[in-house]
């Protein structure tokens, strides 16, 4: 028997990558299938390893592609991953800029889980 966590990787790489999941892929930016995968167990840490949650956080990302590419997802997600890091490693998250994009990338990913029915269990600062 395969291991829950090990299970829920395959799943998330096959819900990413097949055509069964929702039908045809929507269009939008191309990511690297690391960095979906990457994002969907994230989105389940956050959200909740149910299974139906596979689907929820692989819709959540396809919708944050159609919008942003690759290099502005990767740079938004950090800023807003890293927006309450304290002390002056954290003062580089804190300027202006990463301020804006740290809201344009929350509320991106909010319409992107109202659009997938994601009702967030808890606010970890993503």
């Amino acid at each position: 028997m395969i291991p829950r966590c090990r299970a829920l990787a395959m799943l998330a790489a096959l819900a990413l990558i097949s055509p069964l999941s929702f039908g045809a892929p929507a269009q939008g930016h191309d990511y690297p299938t690391e960095g979906r995968v990457e994002y969907v167990l994230s989105c389940m840490d956050d959200n909740g390893h149910d299974f139906v949650n596979v689907y929820k956080c692989s819709c959540a990302i396809d919708k944050i592609a159609q919008v942003l590419n690759y290099d502005d997802y990767v740079e938004q997600s950090t800023f807003s991953k890293y927006a309450t890091l304290g002390g002056e490693g954290g003062a580089e998250f804190r300027v202006d800029r990463a301020k804006a994009q740290t809201k344009k990338f929350r509320d991106l990913q909010r319409d992107a889980f109202k659009a997938c029915g994601i009702v967030q269990r808890t606010s970890t600062g993503k």
